[in-house]
């Protein structure tokens, strides 16, 4: 439940998802305002992996960051993969929420054991205009050398990476043209990345089931979902290029004997978000 305790608790938060959770202050502000008479409640991106085990959680860092400053991996997108791990119904599942932000998560007996963003949602895959995650040692370099201010570096980690950094044209993938090196490039990394991130994901559930491709760029781009599965063979995913072409949520888009399912699903946070407010009110 909301109230102006919780409010100014979630203010102090803001700088750790600045592109989330600065707009989503000002809306429970001028919800506040015009419906002061109702209960306002926040459901949290984070809830579904609160499952996460240490070894998945912990970084390695010293003690003190981890005991006494909470510096620890948390997970998002918990709403999105929540809804996904409810309709796809099978032991190991992995999740690729693919929109702005991007994030793959391992689902074992339906409970969150991974997934790739960690303290904020910076780090993980490349996204449409953050980065995913870069070595430390670049950013100390940044800082140090190059002479960077960290306003400057949060907002180009934030703003100006991901494919938008990669392009050096547009964030957005159906945007992106083949025949130019630098799209074709930010496309490569991408997908890649993604890749790379689900065949991590199997080691934490031990072999794969499903894989779900969801929210805007999981849901619409047939070219990603293509070259994503196209690396997973040794897993056992087999998509069937035109069921994938033709793929409308919610759909399969798996070969006949495929040892993997592959589903496209609309994303539904907004029901998970409902339900939960639902339950907190007693109704």
């Amino acid at each position: 439940m909301i109230d102006e305790r919780v409010e100014r608790e979630l203010g102090a938060l803001a700088e750790l998802a600045p592109l989330h959770n600065a707009p989503a202050l000002a809306a429970i502000a001028a919800a506040r305002r015009a419906l002061p008479n109702v209960p306002h409640l926040a459901v949290f991106d984070t809830a579904f992996h609160a499952t996460l085990p240490p070894r998945a959680t912990t970084y390695a860092v010293p003690r003190r960051w981890r005991e006494e400053w909470g510096i620890r991996r948390f997970g998002f997108h918990g709403l999105s993969v929540q809804w996904a791990t409810e309709q796809v119904s099978v032991r190991r599942l992995v999740v690729c929420h693919l929109g702005g932000g991007c994030s793959v998560s391992a689902v074992l007996d339906g409970r969150s054991v991974d997934t790739t963003m960690g303290f904020t949602p910076l780090e993980g895959v490349p996204m449409a205009t953050r980065s995913g995650s870069v070595d430390p040692g670049a950013l100390l370099y940044l800082l140090e050398q190059r002479r960077l201010d960290v306003d400057e570096l949060s907002h180009a980690l934030e703003h100006e990476s991901g494919l938008l950094g990669l392009s050096d044209t547009t964030n957005r993938v159906e945007q992106l043209d083949p025949s130019d090196p630098s799209a074709a490039l930010a496309l490569d990394v991408y997908t890649y990345r993604i890749a790379a991130a689900v065949s991590a994901m199997s080691v934490a559930l031990g072999g794969l089931d499903a894989i779900v491709f969801t929210a805007g760029v999981g849901e619409r781009s047939a070219i990603v979902r293509e070259r994503i599965c196209g690396l997973l063979g040794h897993l056992g995913v087999e998509l069937d290029s035109k069921r994938n072409a033709v793929a409308v949520p919610d759909a399969d888009g798996q070969k006949e004997g495929s040892a993997v399912r592959i589903v496209v699903l609309h994303a539904r946070e907004d029901v998970v978000a409902a339900r939960a407010a639902r339950a907190a009110l007693g109704l």
